[in-house]
């Protein structure tokens, strides 16, 4: 019956987690031993009559509690009340101490532990006896532990007395916490830092801003905000993988740790950093720290033989000049970094007033987009392409948004916000689904040519999204042409070629579009056999007025020549233009002198619909 309730109790001093309640614990043990002593007295009170059922369960009593402290998982002991002298440890007090339990048993703390340890032993156990009253400590270092190692406990002791109420025993136990306690720290500095970088993070940055405010509000001082943008780290991750990607990052980090001058710094996100410089700093001297930190970043950075020249972009807002709260003054540093990545990048901007309704206005575009294909805003023009003679041979699709309140919506404005947020792998399949759904009614088998976005080839299953746009419009795929820049071709540039390879093999057209404006295009026409070149009409439009760019026309046609790749001249507007482009045996031509964007219908006779076929139609 004892077993069984001293079992049931023990399961009671520990929780669902298995951690010991050390309260409990020792006042389990302690009822344990004063139960023993107990038992021992009346065995002396019936010696001498018939009674040895008493004696064998006495016995087994004992025993079943030696088994029970000897196995529980945390340090137990025993001590003499009198001198301190150890009389009992458990298994895990040996693991714990790091010394066998026959060289501290019989012996006191000054036989056992350095000076300073055992004065600070004796205190407690003094204590303990004179009050009566248990100790208990809560993650408190001990400098004598495993192997002799600091560690951190929770202990109690408690005092047991005899019949009389005279001090007989102290019995504690010893929990090690120090593994716990170093866990939680480190889970507490993941909390608060960037695993990458080990600098704080966004939640440490929201809360040193928080706490900075409420400094800068009472003492009436002013600071600034740094929001930190490194430019072109893509492409490095793009071009080397995340791995070196990582490593470059660290050594970014590093760098701006170094010359931020002690200033609060935090990794935010990607390759987004925020800075929080000291109360009062004048704006001369902010301005310095940021071209600083821009010098520094824009020093090539090497790391395991991988050279890689990254910028920095900084945007800077001032409390309370530029904001009074930290949404606000967050805003507008981002607003201050969006303008200098637009002017060129590698700069420096504080904030300006009407930077804000520019931030403003393009979020209101972003909402906007979203809704665009859901409510049909969203529009497919067709512009011809002709050979040099004028002679109509297919068009391209373009996207066109139409909005309710703005009107037409240049491509150049919505397109990057839509390959910012993803939504252009949507619109993109929009785009092609409608270019092959109307190319399909044609009378003449004219082909089509659509643009596809960079970020297409990164996200999802461009192949299949292709394949099964092909496969529910009817159109061939021999009809069907899709253009790319070089944008594609940097990113994964392998995983970019097989898909391109793939597409390909289905029959489908490759044309490389914007040719002449990428800084690697000769390598990309060796590795790729592109079915069409197009000149960017940056060149085109130059002809008459630039003969850098008339050389620079006469060098790709030439190369394309040589390369049997037909070329297609894109922004043509003067017969002049035509005229030398035909003199230097140019193939194809796109531009407002054969046709301006426009929907399908203004070109019904283009692609076979005759004026008698749309009135029976």
């Amino acid at each position: 019956m004892m077993h069984r309730l001293f079992a049931e109790q023990l399961r009671c001093a520990t929780d669902a987690a298995g951690q010991v309640d050390l309260v409990k614990l020792g006042e389990l043990v302690s009822a344990a031993y004063e139960a023993s002593d107990r038992g021992r007295q009346r065995m002396t009170d019936v010696r001498g009559h018939t009674h040895d059922e008493v004696e064998q369960d006495l016995l087994r009593t004992q025993e079943f509690l030696d088994t029970i402290v000897e196995n529980i998982p945390i340090a137990v002991f025993a001590k003499c009340a009198k001198d301190s002298r150890y009389i009992l440890l458990n298994r895990a007090g040996e693991n714990y101490y790091g010394v066998p339990r026959e060289q501290m048993l019989g012996r006191t703390p000054e036989e056992i532990f350095p000076a300073d340890v055992a004065r600070m032993v004796n205190e407690q156990d003094r204590r303990v006896v004179a009050s009566g009253m248990p100790m208990f400590l809560e993650e408190h270092l001990l400098e004598v532990g495993v192997k002799g190692h600091d560690r951190v406990v929770n202990s109690r002791k408690m005092l047991i007395t005899d019949g009389a109420g005279e001090p007989q025993y102290l019995v504690g136990v010893i929990e090690d916490v120090t593994e716990r306690v170093n866990t939680q720290q480190r889970i507490s500095h993941l909390a608060h830092h960037d695993v990458l970088t080990d600098l704080p993070n966004r939640s440490a940055f929201n809360v040193a801003l928080a706490e900075r405010l409420e400094r800068a509000q009472d003492a009436s001082t002013s600071f600034a905000v740094l929001s930190l943008d490194l430019d072109r780290f893509k492409e490095v991750n793009d071009v080397f993988g995340h791995p070196v990607g990582d490593m470059l990052m660290r050594a970014a980090a590093d760098r701006l740790a170094a010359e931020a001058d002690g200033a609060f710094i935090a990794r935010v996100g990607g390759d987004e950093f925020m800075i929080l410089l000291p109360d009062d700093a004048c704006r001369d001297a902010v301005l310095a720290l940021a071209e600083r930190l821009v010098e520094a970043i824009g020093t090539e950075l090497e790391v395991d033989d991988y050279l890689s020249h990254v910028g920095l972009s900084v945007g800077i807002a001032v409390y309370p000049d530029d904001g009074v709260d930290a949404a606000t003054l967050l805003a507008n540093a981002d607003s201050a970094l969006y303008r200098a990545k637009r002017e060129g990048r590698a700069r420096v901007r504080f904030f300006e007033s009407e930077m804000d309704q520019e931030l403003r206005d393009r979020r209101l575009l972003q909402h906007d987009l979203r809704q665009a294909l859901e409510q049909n805003q969203l529009l497919v023009h067709f512009q011809p392409q002709a050979r040099m003679d004028g002679e109509v041979v297919g068009f391209e699709a373009l996207l066109r948004w139409n909005h309710p309140t703005r009107g037409f919506v240049a491509p150049d404005q919505f397109i990057p916000l839509a390959e910012e947020n993803g939504l252009i792998i949507q619109i993109g399949e929009w785009v092609l689904r409608e270019a092959c759904r109307e190319a399909v009614s044609w009378p003449r088998p004219l082909p089509v040519a659509v643009n596809l976005s960079p970020v297409q080839f990164q996200a999802g299953d461009l192949e299949r999204s292709i394949h099964q746009i092909l496969l529910e419009t009817g159109l061939a795929p021999t009809r069907l042409e899709v253009e790319i820049t070089e944008g594609v071709l940097i990113g994964d540039f392998t995983r970019a070629l097989n898909l391109l390879r793939r597409l390909k093999a289905l029959g489908i057209r490759i044309a490389m579009d914007d040719f002449g404006t990428g800084y690697s295009s000769l390598s990309y026409l060796q590795s790729f056999p592109f079915d069409k070149i197009k000149i960017d009409r940056s060149f085109i439009s130059n002809l008459e007025a630039s003969p850098q760019s008339a050389e620079i026309v006469r060098a790709v046609l030439s190369l394309a020549r040589a390369l049997n790749i037909p070329v297609v001249a894109e922004g043509v507007e003067t017969e002049a233009q035509r005229a030398f482009l035909a003199g230097e045996a140019c193939d194809e031509m796109q531009g407002y002198l054969i046709g301006r964007p426009e929907p399908i219908e203004r070109y019904l006779d283009l692609i076979g619909i005759t004026v008698e076929r749309r009135r029976y139609a």
